[in-house]
């Protein structure tokens, strides 16, 4: 106990430390007054009817009444059937304890029928507007999951064990850890998923060889090297999201889309984000087209001796690949054969959970932070990411690391996803804006190099990759979005989430597909007419380019194609750190 209080006054330093410097605001006081005031509506409009106020608290106390007359029975040795089950999926509970002590399942089920309670309050609260209603849903499951009992040693049986077995060794090995994630997030908690010491870009991450063969101020090309004598003749351009790194698609080389489109006979360039600063603060949308994607699709074309490319843009760098095909169209430019879709949204009607963190004072006090330094901290979109699976993405680890005193389990996925980058103040401003506000690019009002964007005009064929239990761009949007442009598009939905159902390589055998007719209509009626099929998409998407073009050419060596080379992949922008 000594120790461990020891180390708590560590931590409360670690804390307070740069707040007292004024390099941390205290508190997070826009967030919590948004988070008061959204409930505040919830409860108001159930105030507002007596009626049904008691008809709510009758159901709360009525499910209660059953919970302790099954549990009396439980302590009497009867067999009782659970008031409040978990579901089958929910990891919180699979300690034996939870079911079989009278005790921890009485804990259990009064945690599950309060938290079930409280959000058909928000569910049933009448002339709540759909935005209201779907920031307190989501406010009321960050605090159900928070205060769950799996979360604190006293009510979570699997940690007494842990900590009479150790005499509170855990705890204090758990202080320590804490004391250091605050001190790397710079007096603000930066919950570690991994052992980022087992890792290392361009050493056993991001290896597939190449050279970087052209650098601007936003960002680096990369041309992969071939690993067959032959190649498609057609190249292949990666436009990767600025929100993540593009080694995503090139993990370890077992999990590595790019090492295995190289082996498939592709020539692959994939473009690397610059991680932004202050430099940057006023490089917007037009900035990234420009600079990033033409100037990209410039040097590829010329590196390869091709007049077009196949295009392939993932998540936001979908969204932005999307922007430039409708550019492209509206100026009579021809230079992006093909786009490839992955996980990507151009229709935000239907955006899901992220819709929480947008509207009009939300994204003014985000723009207000971001005036300050030029750009938006790493760290938010992370957090923002990370609340979208709060019980798979945030508290499994305060449990783990903190609790249990446990270092992370070494994961690749992890430590990229830990592997935050900046967004430019005018950039994601714009983003936010144009597309989760306003809807701009679906609705035909965006206006980017000087052209209102007409997704309608874009004639290009399209493979439109969306996955179905997508938490970041739903499936139902992504299919939405692909309804929208002008020319062939063939739409594959992939099982599994918005990393793993993309970085799914054949060899693994994982998951399956459904591939249909053109999207129309609703997903669920596309589904239930599509074909699944086992294993990863990755093969149907290399057949779909061959049917468009299967040219072949001499292998083409990064460097020899009038572009030097600058450097070794992965290069320099993808190694700096937040």
């Amino acid at each position: 106990m000594a120790r461990l209080y020891e180390e708590g006054g560590k931590a409360l330093s670690a804390y307070l430390r740069p707040r007292e410097s004024g390099e941390r605001p205290y508190g997070a006081t826009n967030e919590i007054v948004d988070v008061v005031k959204t409930l505040g509506q919830v409860a108001e409009r159930w105030m507002s009817d007596p009626a049904r106020t008691v008809e709510a608290q009758t159901a709360f106390t009525g499910g209660f009444l059953d919970l302790w007359t099954n549990a009396l029975r439980r302590f009497s040795g009867e067999d009782a059937p659970p008031t409040a089950a978990p579901d089958p999926k929910d990891g919180r509970f699979k300690d034996p304890e939870w079911t079989e002590n009278p005790f921890f399942d009485f804990l259990k089920q009064a945690y599950l029928h309060t938290s079930r309670w409280a959000e058909r309050m928000v569910d049933e609260a009448q002339d709540l507007d759909p935005h209201t209603r779907h920031k307190a849903g989501f406010y009321v499951r960050q605090i159900s999951n928070a205060v769950s009992p799996s979360n604190f040693v006293p009510t979570n049986p699997e940690l007494i064990r842990e900590t009479l077995a150790q005499k509170g060794e855990n705890l204090v090995r758990g202080m320590r850890m804490l004391t250091e994630d605050i001190a790397a997030g710079r007096g603000d908690l930066r919950i570690r998923q991994t052992m980022p010491g087992n890792f290392e870009v361009g050493k056993n991450l991001a290896t597939t060889p190449g050279k970087v063969i052209f650098r601007n101020e936003l960002m680096e090309l990369i041309q992969y090297a071939p690993s067959t004598p032959k190649v498609r003749a057609r190249p292949i351009l990666i436009v990767p999201p600025w929100i993540n790194k593009f080694y995503i698609l090139d993990l370890t080389p077992e999990k590595s889309f790019i090492k295995w489109c190289v082996d498939q006979g592709l020539t692959v360039f994939c473009l690397s984000w610059v991680n932004p600063d202050a430099r940057h603060a006023r490089m917007g949308f037009d900035d990234y087209m420009r600079d990033g994607v033409l100037k990209a699709v410039e040097v590829a074309t010329a590196a390869s001796g091709e007049d077009s490319v196949d295009a392939i843009g993932y998540c936001v760098g979908g969204t932005l690949l999307a922007v430039t095909l409708a550019y492209l169209a509206a100026v009579g430019d021809a230079r992006i054969a093909s786009a490839t879709f992955f996980t990507t949204q151009v229709d935000f009607s239907q955006a899901g959970d992220l819709q929480v963190f947008v509207d009009e004072a939300q994204i003014a006090a985000v723009e207000a932070r971001m005036a300050q330094r030029g750009y938006l901290e790493g760290a938010s979109m992370a957090n923002a990411f990370n609340m979208l699976r709060p019980n798979d993405l945030i508290w499994p680890y305060v449990v783990n690391n903190y609790l249990k005193g446990q270092a992370p389990f070494p994961f690749d996925l992890l430590f990229w996803n830990s592997d935050a980058t900046r967004m430019p103040a005018a950039n994601h401003s714009f983003y936010l804006r144009g597309c989760y506000l306003n809807n701009d690019l679906a609705g035909g009002r965006m206006n980017v190099g000087g052209k209102t964007l007409d997704l309608s005009k874009v004639t290009a064929p399209i493979y439109n990759l969306a996955t179905r239990e997508d938490h970041i761009a739903p499936a139902k949007s992504a299919f939405l979005g692909a309804t929208l442009f002008g020319g062939p598009v063939r739409f594959v939905l992939a099982g599994s989430g918005h990393i793993a159902g993309v970085v799914n390589h054949p060899a693994k055998n994982k998951y399956q597909h459904w591939v249909g007719g053109a999207p129309a209509g609703d997903l669920d009626d596309w589904l239930a007419k599509a074909e699944e099929r086992k294993g990863s998409w990755w093969p149907d998407w290399r057949g779909w380019l061959a049917d468009m073009d299967a040219r072949e050419a001499e292998a083409r060596i990064p460097g020899e194609g009038g572009f030097p080379a600058i450097e070794d992949a992965p290069g320099s922008y993808v190694k700096m750190r937040v």
